[in-house]
């Protein structure tokens, strides 16, 4: 846990991320409230001081749930205690009216307040299914034919371009489909690219959709070619 800490403790408070909240200029995470607190007096991030917006913050903030679940999962206690002390918040401040306690009811959340969202209390929250979905569209950079051992390949178009797929998926994982779909030998590379910046294998989709496209509509364009100096 000591070598863990520095990337799930929020650097406001020094304590476990609850509600884990991703600056999309810069990708430094921390607890909603500590972070949506802190930009009323500041607009830019407090670790690297990048500007977050000029006049609208929190425009720039998206929940990290994927994180929130990894700090649930490696702290124990940490989602039991802090659904006790919500529940105890709720019920100390009666802020809940008669037609939200019907509708807790009805989910099966107590009259306390909402109830977190992990996959300790989904247990197969971490089945891929489960995930936030992102649509892309994979388009052929090029027209490309490389010979590579004796062979002749020309770079097609995918018959289905259009992918509707887990955020957590890698550009690994892409290029793997591509060798699939296009029945190209895992020798023969490829690159993918977001606005014309090549994309590292160890990558996934949120990391490139929070970087270079969350302002943008959907789907998320993504472009494939031989890499070059494939012979």
């Amino acid at each position: 846990m000591r070598d863990v800490n520095p990337h799930i403790v929020c650097s406001l408070c020094a304590g476990y991320f609850i509600d884990a909240t991703t600056i999309t200029e810069c990708l430094h995470t921390y607890c909603k409230s500590c972070i949506v607190k802190y930009l009323q007096s500041s607009k830019c991030c407090p670790q690297c001081s990048v500007k977050v917006h000029e006049t609208q913050p929190l425009f720039h903030l998206r929940a990290d749930r994927t994180m929130q679940d990894i700090v649930f999962k490696l702290v124990p206690g940490l989602f039991e205690n802090e659904e006790k002390r919500r529940a105890e918040f709720y019920k100390s401040r009666g802020d809940l009216n008669p037609k939200k306690d019907k509708e807790a009811t009805t989910q099966g959340e107590n009259a306390s307040g909402p109830r977190l969202s992990s996959i300790i209390n989904k247990p197969q929250g971490y089945k891929y299914r489960y995930d936030e979905q992102i649509c892309l569209c994979l388009e052929r950079f090029s027209t490309q034919t490389v010979q590579h051992y004796g062979k002749r390949f020309q770079l097609q178009n995918l018959e289905k371009k259009f992918i509707r797929c887990s955020i957590r998926v890698l550009i690994a994982h892409i290029k793997a489909m591509l060798h699939k779909k296009l029945n190209i030998p895992t020798t023969l590379e490829f690159d993918v690219s977001c606005e014309e910046e090549d994309l590292a294998d160890e990558m996934s989709l949120k990391q490139i959709y929070l970087m270079n496209w969350y302002e943008k509509e959907t789907p998320m364009l993504l472009y494939y070619r031989f890499q070059e100096g494939n012979t």
